[in-house]
């Protein structure tokens, strides 16, 4: 399978800290990958370069066969599926719901003079429908439950059918109901032959989607562990990476932590 992200020593420095630290690491086309560590650990940088969204300090970075400083990253971000806290902050709240998935095919946020043909419309409406989101086309952004606001976060970072998709704690703060709603159509998305390769953020074993393949885990900007799912989410890797004792547990697919 084509690479379609690949991390070469890759270091982030910002004001004397080291945020990443000679990070190698490669995605291709077919992975699912799940990124783990404590907090702090450069999870999200890593995201956010993978993303195209920041630039590392030093090492190299292909991104879609693009390499991070000599492409125009304007080109490759729209193939790119992003979804993140930080770009849901950007979403105006009296949008609506209909607009905030339609204007990810201008790569903007908030919908004012644009035109779209009826081909976005209807895809706007179907990707709305894969997310059970139908019912809320007309509700406005701001009046959604955290759950809601979630799915309507990743079902614009699908619109455009990216060749990628980086989710950065698609269940970070939902209820257990939402959060189980969320994994669960996560977990079909994952295992559909037409799917992106996808990297997701998570802080918790439990948030991993059935189908997920391969797991990176960084402790203090550094890649402690990474590679097929089963081999990485260990009770010895994840103990060591999170400073305590942990057992991990896996059943029908799906992982569980607990203090030993």
């Amino acid at each position: 399978m084509a690479s379609v992200l690949s991390f070469t020593d890759v270091t982030v420095t910002r004001s004397g800290n080291t945020i990443l630290d000679s990070v190698s690491w490669s995605a291709d086309a077919s992975d699912r990958w799940v990124i783990l560590g404590p907090n702090g650990a450069g999870k999200t940088t890593l995201l956010q370069i993978a993303a195209a969204q920041i630039h590392p300090s030093s090492g190299d970075v292909t991104v879609l066969d693009s390499t991070l400083g000599s492409a125009d990253v304007f080109d490759v971000r729209p193939r790119i599926g992003f979804s993140s806290t930080a770009l849901a902050r950007r979403v105006p709240s009296n949008e609506r719901v209909i607009d905030v998935v339609l204007t990810a095919a201008y790569s903007v946020t908030g919908r004012w003079n644009e035109e779209y043909e009826n081909v976005d419309i209807r895809r706007a409406r179907r990707v709305l429908a894969e997310w059970s989101l139908s019912h809320l086309e007309e509700r406005r952004f701001g009046d959604l439950s955290d759950g809601e606001q979630k799915r309507v976060q990743i079902a614009r970072s699908v619109m455009t059918d990216p060749e990628i998709l980086l989710l950065d704690e698609p269940a970070a703060s939902l209820d257990l109901g939402a959060r189980e709603e969320l994994v669960q159509l996560l977990s079909g998305y994952a295992q559909a032959e037409t799917a992106p390769a996808i990297v997701m953020v998570t802080h918790h074993v439990e948030e991993i989607p059935r189908g997920f393949t391969h797991a990176l885990v960084l402790t203090e900007g550094s890649v402690h562990s990474a590679g097929r799912i089963d081999d990485v989410v260990t009770s010895e890797n994840l103990s060591a990476a999170f400073g305590l004792e942990l057992i991990i547990t896996k059943d029908a697919g799906r992982y569980t932590a607990r203090a030993a």
